[in-house]
């Protein structure tokens, strides 16, 4: 079983910088991959990025592509998602999530379902 908390979530201004975090605990996941996705008011869930097991491979929609860089630190079970450059349009509840059935995938899923666990969510709400 795993569980994943993300933190960070919080009202910015647009053109603001935030870091995202999701920390892992009831299993190792250093050879999993995985993702951050997101939900904006009225709209379906959106891949937003995700890392594989190493942190070597990172992919980004094209949305957030050249602003948000996603890291992972294996030794503290956490990931990192940093969000530069916001804008109103960020504005969603940002999940991550974890691949435990591919070990050491070296490309990470971008379908949601893909990715089993799921934490509950962090508000990112950028005012323009």
């Amino acid at each position: 079983q795993v569980q994943l908390v993300e933190s960070g979530g919080r009202l910015m201004q647009a053109g603001g910088s935030l870091r995202l975090s999701c920390v892992a605990s009831g299993r190792i996941l250093r050879a999993y991959s995985i993702g951050w996705f997101r939900r904006a008011p009225g709209k379906e869930q959106e891949f937003v990025a995700a890392i594989n097991w190493s942190g070597g491979r990172t992919y980004y929609s094209d949305s957030v592509k050249g602003r948000f860089i996603l890291s992972r630190v294996n030794s503290k079970n956490t990931m990192y998602l940093q969000m530069n450059s916001l804008k109103p349009e960020d504005t969603a509840v940002y999940y991550c999530a974890a691949n435990t059935r591919d070990y050491g995938l070296e490309y990470p899923p971008l379908s949601s379902s893909e990715y089993a666990y799921w934490g509950q969510g962090t508000q990112v709400t950028v005012s323009s």
